[in-house]
């Protein structure tokens, strides 16, 4: 082998930025996921070990859907595609929604299908703006009071 594991790693990433795929925050869990593929595939060629390692993205195979949400990215357990979020779209290609796919991996229904990262910012978000404070009811509540105050909305 003519160039280290590390280099080869180093360059697909360089290729796949360039070439816009991957945005520079994903980079270091694209980084350590290829250099443990092409670790196996090295150490699989050295051991002249003809039989292939089971593709943990196939139909039927046992995933730990934990593993598959990241601080960073949420990975596809039917494709292996990384994303911020699963969206519905995307679940439709493979012909499931949201709830059949958390069914099929066992994922539990309040879970976001989303990177830790991207459910905190929403979360966040929902705390500032308060939304539950904007409801219907508490608008016509909030009517009401003014209304017996005099004050005209």
């Amino acid at each position: 082998m003519s160039q280290s594991l590390l280099e080869m790693t180093k360059e697909l990433i360089t290729e796949q930025i360039r070439k816009g795929r991957v945005p520079p925050g994903e980079t270091q869990a694209l980084l350590l996921s290829i250099h443990a593929t092409l670790q196996r595939l090295y150490e699989t060629e050295m051991s002249g070990a003809v039989t292939t390692s089971p593709n943990p993205y196939e139909p039927g195979s046992r995933v730990d859907w934990k593993r598959s949400i990241a601080k960073h990215a949420v990975t596809c357990l039917e494709c292996g595609e990384t994303f911020k979020q699963l969206s519905s779209r995307h679940l439709r290609r493979h012909n499931l929604d949201p709830r059949s796919y958390r069914t099929k991996y066992g994922i539990p229904s309040m879970q976001p299908l989303s990177a830790h990262v991207a459910t905190a910012r929403r979360r966040e978000l929902a705390r500032q703006i308060r939304p539950w404070e904007q409801a219907a009811s508490k608008r016509k509540a909030d009517k009401t009071r003014a209304r017996k105050r005099g004050v005209n909305y």
